[in-house]
C-alpha cells in the first residue's frame, strides 16, 4: 500500500499579506509543499494567500472541486440557485447530474435524494448538529434524524462486549419516499445511511419509513488503536465487528417491526405521523430546543433564536433532552433468542408539554400474533423423493 502525502503550508498575517508562517515549519518544508501543490492542483503561492484572506479573521473551511469532466458527463455537478422566497424544498442546491442512487439490497426506490444532492446529506451529516453551512449562499437547516421519528424506541445491548445503542422509529418522510434503513455514524459523522437490515433486505415493503441512528465509535475503534473505516468516510471495513453488527441491527429491525406494524390496520383516510417531539435550532447558539405539541413548527421564521416564541429563552438555558422509561420489545419472529443478555429497550417519552403527540399508533400490546413460519431453504432430502 503507497503512503497518501498531503501537502500543507501554514500561514500568518502580517500586516495586510499573508505570508508563511515559520514557527508551523520549516522554510525548506513549505517551499515543498507549495511546489507539490501547484503541480497537483490548480492553486500557485498567490492564490492561496488571496483566497485566505477571504475568512477577514474569522474560521471556517474553503472547499473547491475541479477536474469535474473527467468523471464523466453524468457525474459533473449541477448548480441550482434554488426559487426566492420559496420554502426549504426550493432553496439551492448542488445535484450530481445523473442523480444515480446507490445499488442496496430490497431498496425499490430509484430517488433518493441524500444519494445525489448536497443540501439533503449535509442535512443529516452529523449526529449532533451544530456547525453551520451554507449551500449556495442559503443556510442548511440540519435534521438531526433522532429527534424527527415517531413511536421511538432505544434499543441497547452488546456486541462483542462492547456496549451498543441503537434509536428505532417512523418517518413519515421515509415512508412518502419509500424509503428505510440504519443511518451509522462513527464520532458523529454520518458513514453509512439507509443500511437495509433484517428483513428490509428480502422485502420493499417490511420496514418501510422505519429509520434506525447509531454511533457505533465505541465498536469500530479497535482497542489497538486501528479503526474499521474505509479512508473515504463512506463505508466500513468488512471485519467481524461489522458482521457482528449486521446480524443484530437486523433482529432488532425486525423485533421493532413486529411489534409496531405486522398487525397494523391500514387507514384508508389520510394519515400523517407526527414525530414524537418537534425540534427547532437556534441559529446563534446552535442548541436545539423542544417545540410544545400544540405549536404549530410551520409558523416558525426562517432564522429562529431562543428568545423567540415559543420557547423565550436565552442562549445561556440547558439543551432539553428526553426522559426514558422501560418498556418491553416482545420477540415474535422464529429463530431469535429473548433471553439474550444485556439487551433491552427503552421507549422515549417527551419531556415538558411535548410528550402528548398526536401519534396514531394503535396500542398492540394485547394483541396476539401468529408466529411467522419460515420456508426451509436448500434441496429436499432425496431419501423421501
Amino acid at each position: 500500500m503507497k503512503n497518501i502525502e498531503i501537502p500543507i503550508v501554514s500561514y500568518c498575517r502580517q500586516g495586510q499579506q499573508m505570508e508563511v508562517d515559520t514557527k508551523a515549519q520549516s522554510d525548506k518544508l513549505a517551499k515543498y509543499n507549495l511546489k507539490a501543490i501547484k503541480e497537483f492542483s490548480p492553486f500557485n503561492k498567490y492564490l492561496i494567500g488571496e483566497k485566505a484572506a477571504l475568512f477577514c479573521g474569522g474560521t471556517g473551511t474553503q472547499i473547491y472541486i475541479w477536474n469535474l469532466d473527467e468523471w464523466g458527463s453524468g457525474c459533473c455537478l449541477e448548480w441550482h440557485e434554488g426559487l426566492k422566497g420559496g420554502s426549504s424544498f426550493h432553496q439551492g442546491d448542488i445535484f450530481i447530474r445523473s442523480r444515480r442512487s446507490r445499488s442496496r439490497l430490497g431498496q425499490l426506490n430509484q430517488k433518493v435524494p441524500l444519494d445525489y444532492s448536497l443540501r439533503a446529506y449535509l442535512e443529516v451529516i452529523f449526529l449532533v448538529p451544530r456547525m453551520k453551512i451554507c449551500v449556495q449562499r442559503k443556510l442548511v437547516k440540519s435534521r438531526p434524524l433522532a429527534n424527527f421519528l415517531t413511536n421511538t424506541v432505544i434499543v441497547s445491548g452488546d456486541i462483542l462486549g462492547r456496549p451498543v445503542e441503537l434509536t428505532l422509529g417512523f418517518s413519515q418522510l421515509e415512508w412518502d419516499q419509500a424509503s428505510c434503513g440504519v443511518f451509522l455514524y462513527w464520532h458523529g459523522r454520518l458513514i453509512e445511511a439507509y443500511k437495509r437490515v433484517g428483513g428490509m433486505i428480502h422485502s420493499a415493503d417490511v420496514g418501510r419509513g422505519v429509520i434506525g441512528v447509531m454511533d457505533v465509535t465505541n465498536l469500530m475503534d479497535d482497542r489497538d488503536g486501528r479503526v474499521w473505516v474505509h479512508n473515504n468516510k463512506q463505508g466500513f471495513q468488512d471485519c467481524e465487528a461489522y458482521a457482528c453488527l449486521e446480524q443484530w441491527l437486523g433482529k432488532k429491525a425486525d423485533e421493532y417491526w413486529d411489534t409496531n406494524f405486522d398487525s397494523l390496520n391500514l387507514d384508508k383516510d389520510d394519515c400523517v405521523y407526527k414525530p414524537d417531539c418537534e425540534w427547532v435550532q437556534c441559529d446563534k447558539c446552535r442548541k436545539w430546543r423542544m417545540l410544545p405539541s400544540t405549536f404549530d413548527s410551520r409558523a416558525l421564521d426562517t432564522q429562529w433564536f431562543c428568545y423567540m416564541e415559543p420557547f423565550k429563552g436565552q442562549c445561556a438555558d440547558a439543551e432539553q433532552k428526553v426522559k426514558p422509561g422501560i418498556v418491553t420489545v416482545s420477540t415474535k419472529r422464529s429463530g431469535y433468542d429473548s433471553t439474550t443478555k444485556d439487551s433491552r429497550s427503552i421507549k422515549v417519552e417527551a419531556v415538558s408539554d411535548a410528550s402528548n403527540t398526536d401519534g396514531k399508533f394503535p396500542n398492540l400490546e394485547n394483541v396476539k400474533h401468529k408466529a411467522l413460519k419460515r420456508l426451509k431453504k436448500g434441496v429436499s432430502n432425496p431419501k423421501k423423493r
